[in-house]
């Protein structure tokens, strides 16, 4: 498949336990942004998160249950069927995993209901392999509900290659590894009771922004690659002074020229816009902008950066924004019906 064909295709990962489809493929219109739903396959349960290989021609998906694992489909140009599934889904030896990377030869999963990291070979074809390394996190927070043991929530390759980080929600940690093995190399704790869930590199590489669930904020991190080292700075919340709506932010996208960050809020139904400084090291709340649906789950770019797409999980929407290359203030386009809409990427 060439890399035109490729390039204007997006993937929608959905609960089916909740009525979603599985995954779904789409056509993306270049000058638009508007998806065209091509295929839908529901052969993995609860496909939540999708990754693509570097060269677009393996797309993979976590299946969200309790027993936990990871499956590969062979992506292909024709629309009658765009993904064929190799072999069987694969026990990642975790419970509920709900993020997954590609790293030194292997499929990273963040098991969250088991709060471990587990590492699966990559074959020549792309298929996977059983586990050869299942990475339990420790720790717990002060938030009984949620942080009494850990909950690994995302699982992520540094800029440089040279390092793999965990983001832990019941610790309120990021774990650093040494991608061979992989082997721990330091815990960085976040403030307690924050609840980290998930990070976004700047794409100068040198700063990363923690996305926090349990405390509508972003924790501005410095990274350094050559030391394998993660210092937060500071926090700036992602809802207005006086909001009162119980809000749960749930991801981040940087744009490509590392002037702004968005992040998504569930329960306010908003994505923010922040605007950073020339370093990277501050943050100020522009605006909030209606999701365009009700609990949105994930956030994307577009492969041009000029188009934000919001998977609204509960009101069942995949829902695309122009942005102002000046504000960076999002501005609706349009919506695709995608029941309980989890991920969105774009290959």
């Amino acid at each position: 498949m060439s890399t035109e064909q490729r390039a204007y295709r997006a993937y929608i990962g959905s609960f089916t336990e909740a009525g979603g489809a599985g995954i779904t493929v789409a056509d993306v219109d270049r000058a638009t942004g508007a998806l065209t739903p091509l295929y839908a396959t529901d052969e993995v349960a609860n496909p939540s998160y999708l990754a693509l290989s570097p060269g677009g021609d393996v797309l993979y998906a976590v299946s969200e249950t309790d027993d936990g694992a990871a499956a590969a489909f062979r992506t292909g140009a024709d629309p009658a069927r765009p993904l064929t599934l190799l072999g069987a889904p694969v026990p990642v030896h975790g419970a509920a995993p709900t993020h997954l990377a590609l790293a030194a030869g292997h499929l990273l999963t963040a098991n969250y209901g088991s709060g471990s990291v587990s590492a699966l070979p990559v074959g020549d074809d792309g298929g996977l392999g059983e586990p050869t390394a299942v990475l339990r996190h420790e720790g717990s927070g002060p938030n009984r509900e949620r942080q009494s043991e850990p909950h690994a929530h995302q699982v992520l390759p540094d800029p440089s290659g040279g390092w793999l980080l965990s983001v832990d929600l019941g610790a309120d940690a990021v774990w650093v590894y040494e991608p061979a093995g992989p082997r721990a190399h330091r815990k960085v704790r976040l403030r307690a009771g924050s609840g980290p869930r998930h990070l976004a590199f700047h794409p100068r590489g040198d700063r990363a922004y923690v996305v926090n669930e349990l405390d509508p904020t972003v924790t501005v991190c410095r990274w350094d690659a050559a030391s394998g080292t993660l210092e937060p700075l500071r926090e700036t919340r992602v809802v207005p002074p006086g909001t009162e709506t119980a809000t749960f932010p749930s991801e981040a996208v940087v744009s490509p020229d590392g002037r702004f960050v968005w992040v998504a809020g569930r329960g306010h139904d908003s994505v923010a816009t922040l605007a950073l400084d020339t370093p990277g090291d501050r943050m100020e709340l522009v605006t909030t902008t209606p999701c365009g649906g009700h609990w949105p789950r994930d956030l994307a770019l577009d492969l041009s950066g000029s188009r934000l797409y919001v998977a609204n999980e509960r009101s069942g929407e995949v829902t695309w924004f122009a942005l102002d290359p000046t504000t960076g203030v999002p501005s609706r386009d349009g919506s695709l019906e995608a029941p309980a809409a989890s991920c969105v990427i774009f290959g």
